[in-house]
């Protein structure tokens, strides 16, 4: 069976490499953290790190119908590229994308299409997310946090809700780095 990165690598670098080099550079890296942390996620590793190289795709230009990154993306993977049934909830559900699918009004929508994956995956693909630049290179969740609240500014939806966020952005990354420390003992 092919793996599944050897699937998702080309079709996110399609979508986004052209129109949006820096939030290609961004999954890219987001998709080196899923491999630091592959020790923990055993057979799941490598859906982890297609689901990473592929969670913004819903910026792509021509797949934002909604502008909500999150929905776009995984209704796209499930319309059109028929992809692994995981990796678009994964995509739907990244980094607390419920909390601003709330602040849209779109919670509901985005939760009777997409079933949650195991909060075990949820909280990688975050940690992955939250600890990359948009350039691609490993941060902070404290700077990643303040880089995203700066750029749409505090009293946007997303600045609100990147804030709202942060204390659940925060637990993911403790219990990923828990997992991470006691696979290493």
């Amino acid at each position: 069976m092919p793996k599944l990165t050897e699937w998702a690598y080309p079709l996110a670098e399609s979508l986004l490499a052209e129109p949006l080099p820096r939030r290609w550079k961004h999954c890219l890296g987001v998709a080196d953290r899923a491999r630091t942390i592959a020790l923990v996620l055993d057979q799941d590793a490598d859906l982890l790190e297609a689901a990473a190289v592929l969670h913004d795709i819903g910026y792509a230009p021509d797949l934002a119908k909604t502008g909500f990154h999150p929905l776009d993306g995984a209704r796209y993977l499930r319309d059109v590229a028929g992809a692994d049934k995981r990796i678009i909830n994964l995509v739907a559900h990244h980094s607390c994308a419920w909390m601003e699918a709330e602040a849209r009004g779109m919670r509901e929508e985005l939760e009777s299409e997409f079933p949650r994956e195991s909060a075990h995956l949820n909280d990688a693909l975050c940690y992955c997310d939250m600890n990359t630049t948009p350039d691609g290179t490993s941060t902070t969740p404290i700077d990643r946090i303040n880089e995203i609240a700066g750029r749409y500014g505090p009293d946007s939806l997303i600045g609100q809700f990147i804030r709202r966020a942060e204390p659940e952005i925060l637990a993911c990354t403790s219990r990923v780095l828990e997992r991470v420390a006691a696979a290493k003992r």
